[in-house]
C-alpha cells in the first residue's frame, strides 16, 4: 500500500480544505517556522489512530480543531482523510476489494471523533490494524520526529521488540492475536459461568423438592394449628370481655373520686385567694412604718455624726493654732539666720578678691620659666631620636643577615637529605625487574582465539536452535488443526449425546433406540412412523409394540417399489409395519399412491408421505423422529471420524513432541556454547587486564625513574644555591660596624633628657598650682554669688510665710469661738428624735404582728390547697390508668374479634 493524498479540513491551521498530493519519489515541504509543516505529520498520525492529545501538542483533543483568528471564526469540526493505493491488494481482507482505500477521521467539538473506511464507519481499532498490517501506524518508528532516534536508542527491550515486529510486518498479527486471546478468555469465562449456573439450578431443584415435602407437612400441621387457635381465641375473647367490664366499673369509681377531690381543691383555692388578698395591704402598712422608723434612725445617726464632727473640729482647731504658733517662730528664726549668712558671705567675697590680685603677679614669671625648659627638652629629644634610629637600622641589618644565614643553612641540610632519599629510591628502582609483557601479550592473543572459536560454536548452536524452533513452529500448526478438529468433534458428540440422553429420559426406552437406518433414509423412516417410534417394546409398558408376524396374505407393494425394511434394521415387532412401507422417488408419489392397498404407505427420502386412505404430507420440515434418527446417525459418523482424528492427532503430537525435544536439546546446546563463550570472554578479559596492568606498571616505573633523575638534578642545584647564599650572608654580617659607640652616646643623651624632664616637671607643677588657685578662687566667687541669692530668697520666703501664718491663726480663733455653743443645740435635737423613733418603733411592731398572723393563715391555706391538689392529681392519674386499662381491654377484645 502507498499513500497518495492527504486531505485536511479545519485541522489546526488548515481551516480551508487542503489537498496534499504525495507523488512517486521524494516529496518534501519547505517553509519558515510556524507555517504548519509539523501539522502535516501530526495530521498523518491523527488519522492513523493517535489517541493522546499530548502527542498532538494540545491540552485536549478538541484543540486540533481550528480555534479561529482575528478575521476567521472558529470551526466546530475537523476532518483528515488519507488515500491509499491498494492496487497490489495487500490490505486486510475486509477492505481488499478496491484499488483505492480512503481512511478518514472526523472530530466534532465536545462530541469525540469517528473513523470511516471507504465511507463505512469503523472502529479506531480497525484503522490501527490496517496500518499495523502495512508495518506503520501513529507511533511507528517510520514517522521520525525530533528526538526520535535518541528514544529508539534508549528504548527498553520490550519497546525495541515492538519496533522489530513492526519492521518484520507482524504487528497486525500480534494485534489480532491479542483480540483473539481476549475473546477466548471471555468464552472460557462464559463456560465457567454456565457450569456454575447449571450447578446452581441443580441445587435449586433439590431445594424445591425439599420445600414441596415441607409444604405437604405444613398443610397437615396448619389444620391442627387452626383448630387449636380457634379454641384459644374463644378463651381469650371471654377473658377480654370480663376485663372490659371490670375496667369500666373501675373507671366509674375513679370518676366519682375525681369529682370529690376537685371540689375540695376548689374550696382550698378559695380560702387561699381570700388570705392572699388581705396580705398586700398589711405588707404595705408594715413597709411604711419601717420606712418611717428607718428615716428617723438615719436622722439620729446623722445628728450624732454632726456632733462628733463639731467636737473633732474643735480639737483640730486647737491643734492647728499650736502648729501655727510653732511655724511662726520657725520662720522668724529662718529670717534671722538669712541676715547673718548674708553678712558672712560679703566678708568672704572681699578676702578672695584680694588673694586673686596677688596670684596674678606670680603667674607671669612662672610661664617664662616653663617656655625656656620646653625648648631645651625638645633639642635633647631630637638628638636622642637620631641616635636611636641609627642604632635600630644597624640592629635590623644584623638580625636580617643572621636570619638569612640560618635559613640557608637549614635549607641546605633539608635538600641534602632529600637528595639522599632520591638516590636510594633510584637504586631500588634500577635493581627491580618488571613483568614479562611478551608472555602476557601471548596470553591475550590465545584468549582472543578461544573467544573466536567459542563464538563460531555459539553461532552454529544458534542456527541449530533456530532450525529446531522453525521445525517446532511448522509442527504446531498441524497439531493445532488436529486438536481443533478433535475438540470440535468431541464437542459435537457430547452435545448430541446430551440431547439424545435428555430426549430418552423415559421409564421405558423407545423402540427408536433399537433401530438402525441407512444414511439418507432417516427422514423417510420418521415420516413413515412418526411418533410411533417413541413407543417402547417392553411388555410391561402400558403402550408398546407387541409385534405381528408377516402374513403371506398381506398385500404387496406396487410393482417397482422397494420396501423400507431393506434400509432399516429394527426389532421384529416392527417387521410387518416396515414391510408395508415403500420408498419411492417423490416425482412418482402421486401416481403410485393410487395403487396402494389398505395399511400401505409410500415415503420419499426427502420425507414426503402418501397413505392408502388418500392422506398425503409434503416434506416441508423433518419430524421429531426423523431429526432424532438423523442425530443418531450423525453421532455414529462423528464417533468414527473422532477415532480417525484422534489417531491423526496422536501422530502429529508425537512429531511435535519430537520437535520440542529437539528444540530443548538445541536450546541447551546453545546455552552451553553461550556459557563457554562467556567463560572464554572472562578469561580473555582477565588476560587483557593483566597485560594492561603490566603495561601501566612498566610505564609508571619508567616515569618514576625519569622524575627521580630530574628531581635529583633540581635539588642538587638548589643545594649549591643555598650554600652560596649562606656564605654571602656571613660575609655581609662580618662587615657591619660595631654598635658600642652609638650605645654610649645614646646613654649620655638619655641622662641629659631625664634631668631636663625633671626640671620642666617642677616648673609646670608650680604653674599648675597657681592656675588651680586662680580657678578655685573663681569657682568660690561664683558659689558665693549663688549662696547670696539663695539666702535672699529664703529671707523673703520667711517673711511671706510669717504673714500667711498670722492670717490663718486669726481665722482659726474665729472658728473656735463659733463651735463653743454647739453641744447644747445637739442635745435638744437628739431628745426630739428619740421620742419620734419610739413612736415609730411601736407602730412598726404592731404592723409586723398583723402581717405575721396573715402569713401564717396563708401558709395553712397553701398547705390545704396543695394537699387537695395532690389528692385531685392522684385521683386523675388513677382515672387515667383506669381509662387506659379500659381502652386496652377494648382494643384487645377488638383484636381478638378481628383475629377470629
Amino acid at each position: 500500500m502507498k499513500l497518495t493524498r492527504l486531505r485536511l479540513i479545519g485541522f489546526k491551521s488548515f481551516v480551508e480544505p487542503t489537498d496534499f498530493m504525495i507523488e512517486p519519489g521524494l516529496t518534501g515541504v519547505v517553509g519558515p517556522n510556524g507555517c504548519g509543516k509539523s501539522n502535516l505529520v501530526e495530521a498523518l498520525r491523527w488519522v492513523m489512530g493517535e489517541s493522546s492529545h499530548k502527542s498532538m501538542r494540545a491540552s485536549s483533543m478538541d484543540e486540533v480543531i481550528f480555534s479561529g483568528s482575528n478575521s476567521r471564526p472558529a470551526r466546530n469540526n475537523a476532518e483528515v482523510a488519507i488515500s491509499i493505493d491498494n492496487s497490489e491488494r495487500s490490505a486486510p481482507a475486509a477492505f481488499n476489494d478496491q484499488d483505492i482505500i480512503e481512511i478518514a477521521r472526523r472530530i466534532e467539538r465536545e462530541a469525540g471523533s469517528a473513523y470511516r473506511i471507504n465511507g463505512r464507519e469503523v472502529r479506531a481499532r480497525d484503522v490501527q490494524i490496517v496500518f499495523a498490517d502495512a508495518s506503520t501506524g501513529a507511533r511507528s518508528p517510520a514517522l521520525v520526529h525530533q528526538g526520535r532516534i535518541g528514544e529508539i536508542i534508549q528504548a527498553k527491550p520490550e519497546q525495541r521488540r515492538r519496533v522489530l515486529e513492526e519492521a518484520a510486518g507482524v504487528a497486525g498479527l500480534h494485534a489480532r492475536r491479542h483480540e483473539a486471546e481476549l475473546r477466548l478468555k471471555a468464552a472460557e469465562a462464559n463456560l465457567l459461568r454456565l457450569e456454575d449456573v447449571i450447578g446452581q439450578l441443580a441445587t435449586q431443584m433439590d431445594a424445591l423438592k425439599k420445600q414441596a415435602r415441607q409444604a405437604i407437612r405444613y398443610r397437615t400441621v396448619s389444620a391442627q394449628v387452626r383448630k387449636a387457635e380457634a379454641t384459644l381465641y374463644h378463651l381469650r375473647w371471654t377473658a377480654a370481655s370480663n376485663e372490659v367490664t371490670e375496667a369500666e366499673r373501675t373507671k366509674d369509681l375513679c370518676l366519682r373520686e375525681v369529682a370529690e377531690r376537685t371540689g375540695a381543691e376548689a374550696e382550698a383555692s378559695k380560702r387561699q385567694a381570700l388570705v392572699a388578698a388581705e396580705l398586700p395591704s398589711l405588707r404595705e402598712a408594715e413597709a411604711r412604718a419601717g420606712a418611717a422608723l428607718h428615716r428617723l434612725n438615719v436622722a439620729r445617726q446623722d445628728l450624732d455624726r454632726e456632733e462628733q464632727r463639731a467636737k473633732d473640729r474643735v480639737v483640730e482647731l486647737d491643734r492647728r493654732l499650736v502648729q501655727f504658733a510653732a511655724d511662726r517662730e520657725r520662720e522668724q528664726q529662718l529670717a534671722a539666720d538669712a541676715e547673718a549668712a548674708l553678712a558672712r558671705l560679703a566678708a568672704e567675697e572681699e578676702t578672695i578678691r584680694s588673694e586673686a590680685r596677688e596670684s596674678a603677679g606670680r603667674r607671669s614669671g612662672v610661664d617664662a620659666k616653663v617656655a625656656e625648659a620646653d625648648a631645651e627638652l625638645s633639642a635633647a629629644e631630637t638628638v636622642f631620636a637620631e641616635l636611636t634610629a641609627t642604632l635600630a637600622d644597624l640592629a635590623a641589618q644584623r638580625h636580617q643577615l643572621e636570619h638569612a644565614a640560618r635559613e640557608h643553612g637549614d635549607r641546605t641540610a633539608r635538600l641534602a637529605a632529600e637528595i639522599t632519599e632520591i638516590e636510594c629510591e633510584l637504586s631500588a628502582l634500577q635493581q627491580a625487574s618488571g613483568p614479562d609483557l611478551a608472555a602476557l601479550a601471548a596470553a591475550v592473543d590465545a584468549g582472543q582465539a578461544a573467544i573466536a572459536a567459542a563464538e563460531a560454536a555459539a553461532l552454529e548452536a544458534e542456527a541449530a536452535h533456530a532450525a529446531a524452533r522453525a521445525q517446532l513452529e511448522a509442527s504446531r500448526a498441524p497439531l493445532a488443526e488436529a486438536e481443533r478438529r478433535v475438540q470440535r468433534l468431541e464437542t459435537e458428540a457430547k452435545t448430541l449425546s446430551k440431547v439424545l440422553a435428555v430426549e430418552n429420559k423415559n421409564l421405558w426406552p423407545p423402540v427408536m433406540d433399537h433401530v438402525s437406518v441407512e444414511k439418507g433414509y432417516e427422514k423417510a423412516l420418521g415420516a413413515a412412523l412418526g411418533d410411533d417410534l417413541d413407543a417402547p417394546v417392553d411388555p410391561s409398558a402400558p403402550m408398546r409394540w407387541m409385534g405381528s408376524a408377516i402374513d403371506a396374505a398381506d398385500p404387496t407393494l406396487p410393482e417397482g417399489v422397494e420396501p423400507l425394511s431393506s434400509h432399516v434394521q429394527a426389532p421384529a415387532e416392527l417387521a410387518r409395519r416396515l414391510h408395508q412401507i415403500g420408498v419411492i422417488d417423490r416425482d412418482n408419489g402421486a401416481r403410485l399412491a393410487a395403487l396402494l392397498r389398505p395399511g400401505q404407505r409410500l415415503v420419499s427420502p426427502e420425507g414426503d408421505l402418501w397413505r392408502w386412505d388418500g392422506f398425503a404430507a409434503a416434506a416441508h420440515a423433518p419430524t421429531g423422529a426423523a431429526r432424532r434418527l438423523a442425530e443418531r446417525a450423525r453421532l455414529a459418523d462423528i464417533e468414527a471420524e473422532l477415532q480417525v482424528a484422534r489417531t491423526e492427532a496422536e501422530a502429529v503430537r508425537g512429531l511435535a513432541a519430537a520437535a520440542e525435544a529437539a528444540l530443548q536439546a538445541a536450546a541447551a546446546a546453545e546455552a552451553q556454547t553461550r556459557n563457554d563463550t562467556r567463560e572464554r570472554q572472562r578469561d580473555a578479559n582477565a588476560a587483557r587486564d593483566q597485560h594492561e596492568a603490566a603495561e601501566r606498571e612498566a610505564n609508571r616505573h619508567a616515569a618514576r625513574l625519569s622524575a627521580l633523575t630530574e628531581a635529583r638534578t633540581r635539588l642538587t642545584a638548589s643545594r649549591d644555591e643555598a650554600a652560596a647564599a649562606k656564605a654571602e650572608a656571613e660575609r655581609a654580617l662580618g662587615s657591619l660596624a660595631p654598635a658600642a659607640d652609638l650605645e654610649t652616646r645614646l646613654a649620655g643623651v638619655r641622662d641629659d633628657i631625664a634631668g631636663k624632664r625633671a626640671r620642666i616637671a617642677e616648673v609646670r607643677a608650680e604653674q599648675q598650682a597657681i592656675v588651680r588657685e586662680a580657678e578655685l578662687a573663681d569657682r568660690r566667687l561664683t558659689q558665693l554669688a549663688t549662696d547670696k541669692d539663695g539666702w535672699l530668697q529664703r529671707q523673703d520666703g520667711a517673711r511671706n510665710q510669717i504673714a500667711t501664718l498670722e492670717s490663718r491663726i486669726a481665722e482659726a480663733q474665729r472658728d473656735r469661738a463659733e463651735l463653743e455653743n454647739a453641744p447644747q443645740l445637739f442635745a435638744e435635737k437628739r431628745s426630739a428624735l428619740i421620742s419620734e423613733v419610739e413612736t415609730a418603733e411601736a407602730e412598726r411592731r404592731a404592723c409586723a404582728d398583723r402581717l405575721q398572723e396573715a402569713e401564717t393563715a396563708l401558709a395553712e391555706a397553701d398547705r390545704d390547697a396543695r394537699a387537695a391538689l395532690e389528692a385531685a392529681s392522684a385521683a386523675r392519674e388513677e382515672l387515667a390508668r383506669a381509662e387506659e386499662k379500659f381502652e386496652g381491654a377494648k382494643r384487645r377484645l377488638s383484636d381478638i374479634g378481628r383475629e377470629i
